[in-house]
């Protein structure tokens, strides 16, 4: 067993944008952007956010991902039950290759057995600090969509002109080790890396135009404690009405309240791991601040990815 195997409760807030693009599209609602009609708060899924992790490991860093396509020599999808036979239908062997399953947990049935296991990392549904503007696009394809056809046929597509979404996330130590998941220190590394780098490598027809802004992880050092809802400690400044910001620059993020209540449980926080882009502008008590500094009384390690 490694010795990095995780033995504290962490809590992540991760903040990203999103111009003129689609985050979360909703099958059942012609594909438009996720918004709560009540508020005007775009949202986006945790099962998305996963799916970006999920991509980019197996994509970027060779990482063996259960829960993603995989084809037949014919090109039709595996099912499950032809996917775990790459496993020997044995559990601990998916467990112990598939990162995705140690991080996110699955229900996976073996022998005619189900089990359920509940993933160490769970997110929230991230939301928009602000109200958005959706936009209809409608446009025009040069090739004709069938053999009878003349010309061109008509394109649309929902899109946000912008969205700033914050996502908050917990990193239980007791489920991973209560089942027996091995998680590492390690695997919560990548995890963080795929957050950052899989969120800007989305470069697809509804996803260009993503970008990272902020990631924390806040490391507990006392045992079953963490704060909680650190997304509701953070909010956006603008001089524009909410449905008009169309970039970064014409926002700030007000983290007065964030280092407030995480100055209130210093002594349960071992350190803290922190990746800023360096468009992103921060404030402390009305006053632009780097948010480096704005830590200084806490052991802070830089995110290297």
């Amino acid at each position: 067993m490694s010795e990095n195997i995780i033995k504290n409760r962490s809590e992540i807030l991760f903040i990203y944008d999103v111009k003129d693009a689609n985050p979360n599209g909703d099958p059942v609602d012609e594909n438009k952007p996720r918004i709560d009609e009540e508020t005007g708060i775009n949202y986006v899924t945790d099962v998305r956010l996963k799916r970006t992790i999920r991509d980019y490991l197996h994509d970027y860093k060779d990482k063996e991902i259960f829960i993603i396509e995989h084809r037949e020599e014919s090109g039709n999808l595996k099912t499950k039950e032809k996917r775990l036979e790459d496993f020997n239908k044995n559990l601990k062997e998916i467990i112990n290759r598939c990162i995705d399953i140690r991080l996110f947990g699955a229900t996976i049935a073996v022998e005619k057995n189900t089990v359920s296991i509940t993933g160490p990392v769970q997110f929230k549904f991230g939301r928009s600090l602000h109200k958005v503007d959706m936009t209809y696009i409608k446009g025009t394809t040069v090739m004709p969509s069938g053999a009878e056809r003349k010309q061109g046929t008509f394109t649309e597509r929902y899109i946000l002109r912008y969205s700033l979404i914050a996502f908050y996330g917990v990193v239980n130590e007791n489920a991973a080790r209560q089942q027996n998941l091995n998680l590492t220190e390690e695997d919560i590394d990548l995890m963080l890396e795929a957050m950052w780098n899989g969120t800007k490598n989305l470069i697809s027809g509804s996803k260009f135009g993503q970008m990272p802004r902020l990631l924390v992880q806040v490391i507990n050092k006392t045992a079953n404690h963490y704060i909680g809802e650190l997304d509701k400690f953070i909010h956006l400044k603008t001089e524009k009405n909410d449905e008009a910001i169309r970039d970064i620059s014409e926002v700030k993020i007000d983290l007065t309240e964030l280092l407030q209540i995480l100055r209130k449980n210093k002594e349960n926080i071992e350190r803290i791991k922190l990746k800023v882009d360096d468009r992103l502008i921060c404030l402390s008590d009305g006053i632009e601040k780097n948010i480096y500094e704005a830590l200084g009384d806490f052991h802070v390690e830089s995110l290297n990815i």
